[in-house]
């Protein structure tokens, strides 16, 4: 007998080794509930019929042992507008996950809204549900949609999305590659407008007119279309507004941000009248430009009429090179505006930088105009305004600083300079840099130091506001 026990011992160790997965014991489970890094996955605003962006979230098992997920399932399942993958699966519907003890999974999600046929942005939901341990528990999703007027242009393949007349201001404008306005063709961006560009899209002028016609709290708004919090400072999301020989033009009441170049002018229509600018901004912000807040560049010989700018009450402010910069002459002509340093990047040089030249082709071309007139240029560096000229007998050099304020070690002693008017070096006493508030105290050297006989007369500021005796810069204290 003891025998036979011994052979049934050995013959059962036999079977086990060899099927082992039938003798194994069964597993016990966690009775632990799942936990998660974030309860509400929420998509700020998405334009309809464009994909977002992916987030993503992750479920943890805080046991030691174990845990089997029964289910996942999105709940919207099919129809949808999101869509999940989990653990790197694509699907609506998944079963019997298990999860190791104090380890997690990545759940993404993205989502895309079908048009939904108003102006006003609504609000999507669905949720994803986790059932383990007789259990439910659930991660919300949320997005808000928005109806959009969309812009494609696929330049490598010769289509160009064409703009005149009025651009509609009851829905976003979304601009992919680019919008243009073509030869002779006229653009007007009415107040309100709310304009988004993708990643390297610009508005695009050809030898064409644009006006951008925003009012007093009414602007019109360029940025790109990621709008994600993380994004709200980020520069160099989108090219910017592109002027290439452009009719006479015009941006009022407008915030540009993030742009890589907000504005570019290159050369002018050979049409124009010779007193008339190429663009004139008045009451507008530009800031955190990943290069220029305003590049005015005619250094190319097939420019044959150099372009001009006329800014005034405008806020140019921590652009990432320059907030103005004129490379190959032309006109500038600005007055009540806040010309301002305080960029971040690599390359932050001077706020302005004056040249009639460009080295890269040779050309040097006249000033016709380079008028400053009450205007704070302040900044970081110790140089906040640099000019870099080639003098020649046969062109013109044409520059007038009156009534600023400006930051420069050393100062400029040369006559262009008004010295009883330029104020040098002082600490124009701006309420909060950090905040993109350039508003000043009462004690700041900006206030009543302006000149009220050049070139307004009405002396209203940016916000509308107005004295008697002006103030530098674009606000009136």
């Amino acid at each position: 007998m003891n025998k036979f026990i011994a052979w049934l011992i050995l013959l059962i160790g036999l079977g086990c080794a060899i099927n082992f997965s039938s003798c194994k014991k069964p597993l016990s489970f966690s009775k632990e509930n799942l936990t998660f890094s974030q309860d509400t996955v929420i998509f700020d605003t998405i334009f309809s019929t464009i994909a977002s962006v992916t987030k993503r979230f992750k479920i943890y098992n805080p046991s030691k042992r174990t845990l089997q997920i029964s289910q996942v399932e999105l709940v919207g399942g099919a129809n949808s507008p999101f869509r999940i993958n989990f653990d790197g699966v694509a699907g609506t519907n998944f079963a019997d996950i298990e999860i190791n003890g104090n380890d997690s999974l990545f759940v993404f999600v993205e989502v895309t809204l079908d048009q939904n046929n108003t102006n006003n942005p609504l609000i999507f939901e669905d949720r994803v549900r986790f059932q383990s341990n007789g259990q439910d528990q659930f991660v919300e999703l949320v997005a808000w949609g928005q109806d959009a007027y969309f812009h494609y242009s696929y330049i490598s393949q010769g289509i160009f999305d064409l703009n005149s007349g009025i651009w509609p201001n009851d829905k976003p404008h979304v601009i992919y590659g680019g919008a243009f306005i073509d030869s002779a063709e006229s653009l007007t961006i009415q107040a309100g407008t709310d304009i988004f560009l993708h990643n390297n899209a610009f508005l695009f002028n050809y030898k064409g007119t644009l006006n951008i016609e925003g009012t007093l709290g009414n602007e019109v708004t360029l940025q790109g279309d990621r709008l994600e919090a993380s994004y709200a400072d980020t520069p160099g999301q989108y090219y910017g507004i592109y002027m290439v020989e452009a009719k006479p033009s015009s941006i009022n009441y407008a915030i540009i941000k993030n742009a890589t170049s907000a504005i570019q002018i290159n050369g002018a229509d050979q049409g124009n009248p010779p007193t008339t600018s190429t663009l004139t901004v008045s009451n507008t912000i530009i800031r955190n430009s990943a290069s220029y807040g305003i590049f005015l560049y005619n250094g190319d010989l097939d420019f044959n009429l150099a372009g001009t700018i006329k800014a005034e009450n405008c806020i140019l402010s921590k652009n990432g090179v320059h907030s103005l910069i004129m490379l190959g002459g032309g006109g500038v002509n600005f007055n009540h505006c806040h010309l301002l340093g305080y960029g971040t990047g690599e390359n932050v040089s001077a706020a302005v930088g004056l040249s009639n030249h460009y080295g890269a082709t040779g050309l040097v071309r006249g000033i016709s105009e380079a008028t400053f007139t009450n205007n704070v240029i302040y900044g970081n560096s110790d140089i906040e305004l640099a000019i870099d000229t080639i003098p020649n007998v046969a062109i013109t050099l044409n520059f007038n600083f009156e009534n600023n304020l400006i930051k420069s070690s050393p100062i400029f002693t040369s006559p262009i300079f008004n010295p009883s008017s330029n104020k040098w070096n002082m600490n124009p006493a701006f309420t909060n840099i950090e905040e993109n508030d350039y508003h000043f105290s009462s004690t700041s050297p900006l206030r009543d130091a302006g000149n009220s006989s050049y070139p307004t007369s009405n002396l209203v500021d940016i916000e509308g506001g107005s004295q008697l005796i002006p103030d530098i810069g674009a606000y009136e204290f």
